[in-house]
């Protein structure tokens, strides 16, 4: 079933993921939210995104005790998901001693993918992509089997341009970068985003969004949160700020940290995916305040 044919009444839409030869569903689920959660709240968790259907999960080691939380399920679940997670480290040695580290936190042989996490700085992407760096080092490990596909994330809105970037010097299988109404309502990310869409779609390349229903950064002074962002809690507004991205076919949706949030994203994404009216997202960003998470200035950087 491609894209463009019909999702069965109340199930998730789903897509091939790049070229990677898996059909993920376009909700991918977040497990950065299992990070800060018991183990009996996370194997709850689980339980649900595993009625839901989700059949992709992604995780990263610097989620605080998100793989840990995985391993349990894992045990059972492991073949019935395209597993990922991430890597913060730039020089090849520490990013494959992080990755094996994952593996055994995660109680896995393997990963789908391995993305190497907010890649945006220039200095680290010298790093990464130099002989002896990270993509080397993950390279050498999807040769051995540990790992599938080698992916690359981030934030801010010079990351569009980065992953253009990246691509034309690594043989990565998917990218990840923010994606909402009101970061695409710059002209300027507008284009760098169009256009790494254009190239992924020419080389079968995954995208990944994340921020969809970002209202803005917190302003209450502490950090006592689920998220680093503040999310949208509006029903109608979070339907809309889903379907936004749904909308597009090329892209998936992460969902969010703060998982109280997951049903209403999962029942915006199994119903109408038709791109909400332009007044309409207009009249969330008044009504609800919805602020850009970054603006290549003072907010650029988490």
């Amino acid at each position: 079933m491609s894209v463009d044919e019909p999702t069965p009444s109340g199930a998730l839409p789903t897509a091939e993921f790049g070229s990677t030869g898996h059909r993920s569903t376009r909700v991918i689920f977040g497990a950065a939210a299992l990070g800060g959660m018991s183990q009996e709240r996370a194997d709850a968790t689980l339980v649900r995104v595993q009625e839901w259907g989700i059949n992709h999960i992604d995780t990263a080691a610097s989620y605080g005790a998100s793989e840990d939380r995985l391993r349990g399920w894992l045990a059972d679940h492991r073949r019935d998901v395209f597993l990922a997670t991430k890597t913060g480290e730039r020089a090849g040695a520490a990013a494959r001693a992080e990755l094996e580290r994952s593996l055994e936190r995660m109680g896995v042989d393997h990963v789908d993918l391995v993305q190497l996490h907010n890649l945006v700085e220039p200095d680290e992407w010298d790093v990464a992509v130099a002989p002896g760096g990270a993509f080397e080092a993950l390279f050498a490990a999807r040769d051995e089997g540990l790992v599938r596909h080698v992916g690359v994330t981030g934030h801010g809105l010079r990351i569009a341009g980065m992953h253009l970037r990246t691509i034309e010097r690594q043989d990565v299988a998917s990218v990840l970068l923010p994606v909402n109404f009101v970061l695409l309502d710059r002209p300027d990310f507008r284009a760098d985003v169009e256009r790494l869409l254009e190239v992924c779609t020419e080389r079968g390349i995954a995208v990944q969004t994340i921020k969809a229903i970002a209202k803005g950064r917190w302003h209450d002074g502490t950090d006592r949160h689920f998220s680093w962002y503040e999310p949208l809690t509006d029903p109608a507004a979070v339907a809309r700020a889903v379907r936004y991205v749904l909308s597009d076919p090329r892209l998936f949706l992460n969902t969010t940290s703060d998982a109280r949030l997951l049903p209403l994203i999962i029942d915006a994404a199994c119903g109408d995916l038709d791109r909400p009216a332009e007044d309409e997202l207009r009249a969330d960003v008044v009504d609800h305040g919805i602020t850009p998470l970054f603006d290549n200035e003072t907010l650029e950087r988490i």
